[in-house]
């Protein structure tokens, strides 16, 4: 049985290959490294400063979570045109994210972005996971650069191929230091206020995001971690996976259908409070 059957597609796809994008995106191991993501992102001095003036992260810790989640959704298993449709949107709520030094818009960040993206979960498919569908990171480097392309990120910005990808995070993962802004911006997700709820959920998500992220970057997060922890944590993740292992992919992967329904009735909403907001203040 290949490893693709049972993805739904779009009703109206179109010639664009995104199989083994849709493959990765429709594993629910994937989002172990989404705290991973998101603080190699913030390690970049600009996207933590963009964070921090223009995100309700404190307030609404949830809503960047689940707009990320619905635009990689809608991007993976939606219509290209819906893709496009919500990438022009999100270019236009970009514009109005500028400060000292940095736009929402700006290419090189686009790039970074995506790519901690990608070695998220390729981090997971193959480190964690084993690769139980074959060795797919180069087909996946390869369909993924479309996430930024929806965004506007000009062609040949992005790494061209799996050797690129990898020497390109090697190069950033050594050259980036984490400032002030990003530590808060950590402080402010792995210990939010506002879920405090549910904090056995934030403690498995701080535990897990302390040991995947790189050591440099764990330090200077000021991360306390130890060979234990390690230790513990991959013994977790070892027992897990081959648990998961276990679960045929159809049924993995059966959520996509109620994933993309739910993406798709969320940015909707989000796309009419933008416009209700865009009204009122332009009147």
């Amino acid at each position: 049985m290949s490893p693709l059957e049972g993805i739904p597609l779009a009703s109206s796809e179109t010639t664009r290959d995104r199989s083994v994008l849709r493959l990765l995106a429709a594993e629910p191991a994937v989002m172990l490294a989404a705290g991973r993501a998101l603080l190699l992102q913030v390690a970049h001095p600009k996207v933590a400063q963009g964070v921090a003036d223009h995100s309700d992260l404190r307030h609404r810790p949830l809503d960047r979570l689940f707009g990320t989640l619905d635009f990689l959704t809608i991007v993976a298993f939606g219509t290209e045109e819906e893709a496009e449709r919500m990438g022009r949107s999100i270019r236009r709520m970009h514009e109005r994210i500028t400060g000292p030094g940095y736009s929402g818009n700006d290419p090189d960040l686009q790039v970074w972005v995506n790519a901690t993206l990608i070695d998220a979960a390729l981090f997971v498919y193959e480190d964690i996971l084993r690769s139980p569908s074959g060795d797919l990171a180069a087909a996946y480097i390869d369909q993924a650069r479309y996430v930024a392309d929806v965004l506007g990120c000009p062609p040949g910005a992005q790494p061209a191929d799996l050797g690129a990808f990898r020497r390109y995070m090697d190069e950033m993962i050594a050259s980036l230091d984490v400032s002030d802004t990003g530590r808060e911006v950590m402080r402010a997700v792995l210990w939010s206020r506002k879920l405090r709820w549910l904090w056995p959920a934030l403690w498995f998500n701080r535990f897990v995001t302390t040991g995947l992220l790189p050591e440099r970057f764990r330090a200077q997060y000021g991360l306390p971690w130890s060979g234990r922890k390690d230790r513990v944590l991959w013994f977790l993740l070892r027992t897990g996976a081959f648990c998961y292992r276990l679960v045929p992919g159809r049924l993995r992967r059966a959520g996509v259908p109620l994933m993309l329904w739910t993406s798709r009735r969320r940015s909707a909403r989000r796309a009419r409070r933008y416009a209700a907001q865009r009204t009122a203040t332009t009147s």
